[in-house]
């Protein structure tokens, strides 16, 4: 597994993929990753203490990940990385949230003490793709309810269900309503091979292939694409 890379394109960062506590909803049909998760309290901190070692500062701003929430991580780590905030001279961190955790942003974000943004998967804002066949489990009125709480959302591409117009409609939500976001093309995993719609990734590719110039939306062709991930 790597946990530590450094991102140059577009928004220049170091990024570490931390293990965490399990995942406070993990039913989502299209995610894997809840794997990663662990209940071990010292085999999260030695990891942290690992790969937060690696942090230089270089581009001052840092990606945290964890296979779910930024509230999944025990407060010894998150002290671990304030701590490696001030000793580096990070000025932006980038971090994960679900949206059960909305209300609690602000304190995330006072915790740290630097500009945190907090990004929230969305996947899509269609309410029946989203709920019914990936069991997200988030319900909201409108985009702007979102966009209340964070300016940074992740959407999945390439899943059953999925038509031309649904994920123009996403596309065109996400560059109307949000400062940054990241497109996932959907990787199939263990739990989710009978979801992968190839058409659809297809034609995103060439429909979408624009956006790897469009400055603050970075798309992820394949899902290791930030360098951190199973190897």
């Amino acid at each position: 597994m790597q946990r530590y890379a450094r991102i140059t394109d577009k928004i220049p960062r170091e990024i570490v993929l931390l293990k965490g506590f399990p995942c406070i909803w993990g039913r989502c049909r299209f995610c894997d990753y809840i794997d990663d998760n662990t209940t071990d309290q010292a085999l999260i901190e030695r990891i942290a203490k690992q790969e937060l070692a690696k942090v230089t500062g270089e581009f001052s701003r840092l990606a945290v990940i964890n296979s779910g929430s930024i509230q999944e991580l025990p407060d010894s780590v998150l002290r671990m990385i304030r701590q490696r905030i001030v000793e580096t001279g990070i000025t932006e961190l980038i971090c994960e949230s679900y949206w059960a955790y909305r209300h609690r942003l602000e304190r995330v974000r006072d915790f740290f003490g630097v500009k945190t943004r907090i990004t929230i998967g969305v996947e899509t804002f269609d309410d029946r793709l989203r709920n019914e066949v990936l069991n997200k489990n988030m319900v909201f009125d409108s985009p702007r309810e979102v966009a209340a709480v964070t300016d940074t959302i992740c959407l999945l591409v390439g899943f059953a269900g999925q038509t031309h117009d649904t994920v123009r409609r996403d596309i065109d939500i996400m560059l109307e309503h949000f400062t940054y976001g990241c497109v996932n093309l959907f990787t199939p995993n263990r739990k989710s091979a009978e979801l992968i719609d190839e058409a659809i990734k297809q034609w995103f590719r060439r429909e979408y292939a624009w956006l790897d110039d469009y400055p603050t939306v970075e798309v992820l062709w394949e899902n290791t694409d930030f360098g951190v991930g199973q190897a």
